[in-house]
C-alpha cells in the first residue's frame, strides 16, 4: 500500500515546471501515442466485426442455418420429418429442398450453376432471398410452369434477362435407342436476384420444387430440409441435439460448418490485426520508459532529499510507478472516448470525408459492400483497455527501479 505523500509526488511529477518543459512535452507525446494506438485499435477491430456480421448476414440470406437429408441424396418422408423437426427446440422453421449441379446455357454461353428447388410460397421462413428480388416476380414459379429465377452475376454471365429462355442440363442421363442423351429442359427466366455475394450471385438459380424433382429424377422425394434457427450462433449445439434426438440415419449440416474456412479466415484476420495494433500500442506505452528515465535523471536531487528525509526506495519507486500509470490512464482513456466514438459514427464519418475529398472508398461498381460498417464490441473494448494499462504499467517498472536506487550522497555531491 502506498501513502498519500507518494501519490501526491506521484501526480505533482506529472505537472508542467518552468525547467521541464520537454520533459512535459515528452509526457504528452507518450499519452498521446498511447491514445492513438487504443483508438485505432477499437475503431479497426470495430469496422472488421461490422464486415463479419456483413457478410455472415448475406450468406444466411442463401444459405439456411441448418440442413437436415441423407446420405443418398434422397429424402422420401420429409413431410413427418419436417413436423418432428419443428417440434423441437430451438427450430423456428422446416422447408423442403431440392439441389443438384447444372449447368445453363443461353446460345454459346455456358455457365455451371447449383440448381437449388423451393418452395415459393415457404422459402421466406428459412432464407431471405425473397426480399433480394431485383426485377421479376417470385410467385412465377409454380408447378410445371418452368420457370427459373437466376442470380444477378449469373444472369449477365449468360446475358439473358426477364423474359428469356434459358436451356439447364442435369447430370443424369437418359437412355435412347440412338444412345446416352443428357437430360435438359427449357426453362423461362421469370425474375433475378442479388445477395450481394458473388458465390451465390453468380452460381446459385431457383426453380420451383416440383420442377427440380422432375429433373433431377426424385419423384416426389426431396433433397433435404433447410432449418431456421432461434439462435444463429448456436447452429452447432442444435444440430447435435438434433442427431441424438431424431430416428433414423440422417446427415445434419450447420451453416458454420459449410461456410468453416470463410469464417476461420476472418477470425484469424482479426486475431493478426489485433497483434499488429497491439504492437503500435506496445511503441508508445514503451516511451513512458525514456520519458520517466529522463524524470528520474532531472528528480536525482529531490529523491537524494527525499531519502534523507526518511523516505525508503520502495515508496520512492511507487512514486514513478503512480506518474507513469497516470499517463497510461489518461492515454487509454482518452483513446477509449476516440475509439468508441469513431467506431459508433463510422458510417456517417465515411461519407462526409469521401464527400469532402471527392473520393470513394469502396465504389459501388466494385465492392459488394459499398459502405464501411462497423460493430462495436464492448469487451473488446475492456480488453484493449486492459492491455493498454497492463504495457503502461510494465514500462514504469525499470525507471522506478533505477529512481529506487538513487543514493543519495552521489546524487547531492555536486550539489
Amino acid at each position: 500500500m502506498f501513502r498519500p505523500l507518494e501519490l501526491f509526488i506521484g501526480l505533482r511529477y506529472t505537472r508542467t515546471k518552468r525547467r521541464t518543459h520537454f520533459i512535459s512535452f515528452i509526457t504528452l507525446t507518450s499519452m498521446l501515442g498511447i491514445a492513438l494506438g487504443v483508438t485505432a485499435l477499437i475503431t479497426v477491430l470495430s469496422v472488421m466485426n461490422g464486415f463479419e456480421t456483413e457478410l455472415r448476414t448475406r450468406i444466411l440470406g442463401m444459405a439456411a442455418h441448418a440442413t437436415i437429408g441423407t446420405f443418398d441424396g434422397r429424402l422420401t418422408d420429409w413431410q413427418s420429418l419436417a413436423s418432428l423437426v419443428e417440434q423441437q427446440p430451438h427450430v423456428l422453421a422446416a422447408t423442403p429442398y431440392v439441389s443438384g449441379e447444372s449447368m445453363i446455357s443461353n446460345g454459346k454461353l455456358v455457365s455451371g450453376a447449383v440448381l437449388r428447388g423451393i418452395q415459393p410460397e415457404l422459402e421466406g421462413r428459412v432464407s431471405d432471398v425473397v426480399s433480394h428480388i431485383k426485377g421479376g416476380d417470385v410467385g412465377q414459379l409454380t408447378p410445371g410452369g418452368y420457370g427459373i429465377i437466376l442470380g444477378s452475376e449469373l444472369a449477365a454471365a449468360l446475358g439473358v434477362g426477364i423474359g428469356d429462355a434459358v436451356t439447364v442440363v442435369s447430370p443424369q442421363i437418359t437412355i435412347t435407342p440412338t444412345g446416352v442423351l443428357p437430360r435438359l429442359r427449357r426453362f423461362t427466366v421469370v425474375a433475378t436476384f442479388e445477395v450481394g455475394m458473388y458465390e451465390y450471385d453468380r452460381g446459385v438459380a431457383l426453380v420451383h420444387i416440383k420442377d427440380a424433382a422432375k429433373l433431377f429424377r426424385l419423384d416426389d422425394a426431396v433433397s433435404g430440409l433447410r432449418l431456421k434457427l432461434d439462435d444463429v450462433f448456436n447452429a452447432p449445439g442444435v444440430v447435435r441435439e438434433l442427431a441424438a434426438r431424431l430416428p433414423g440415419d440422417y446427415r445434419l449440416e450447420d451453416w458454420s460448418r459449410k461456410h468453416a474456412n470463410f469464417f476461420r479466415a476472418v477470425k484469424t484476420e482479426k486475431r493478426v490485426m489485433f497483434i499488429i495494433l497491439t504492437l503500435i500500442v506496445a511503441v508508445a506505452a514503451f516511451n513512458i520508459v525514456s520519458t520517466l528515465i529522463m524524470v528520474v535523471t532531472d528528480k536525482r536531487s529531490d529523491i537524494a532529499i527525499l531519502r534523507t528525509l526518511g523516505i525508503t526506495p520502495r515508496s520512492v519507486m511507487m512514486i514513478f510507478i503512480i506518474q507513469g500509470v497516470v499517463i497510461g490512464v489518461l492515454g487509454t482513456a482518452l483513446g477509449v472516448a476516440g475509439g468508441v466514438g469513431l467506431a459508433l459514427n463510422i458510417e456517417t464519418i465515411v461519407p462526409a470525408i469521401e464527400h469532402l475529398f471527392k473520393v470513394r472508398f469502396l465504389a459501388a461498381d466494385v465492392y459488394y459492400i459499398s459502405e464501411v460498417p462497423s460493430e462495436l464490441h464492448w469487451p473488446d473494448v475492456w480488453v484493449m483497455a486492459s492491455v493498454a494499462m497492463l504495457l503502461s504499467l510494465l514500462a514504469t517498472l525499470y525507471p522506478a527501479w533505477r529512481a529506487a536506487r538513487t543514493h543519495p550522497a552521489e546524487a547531492l555531491r555536486y550539489e
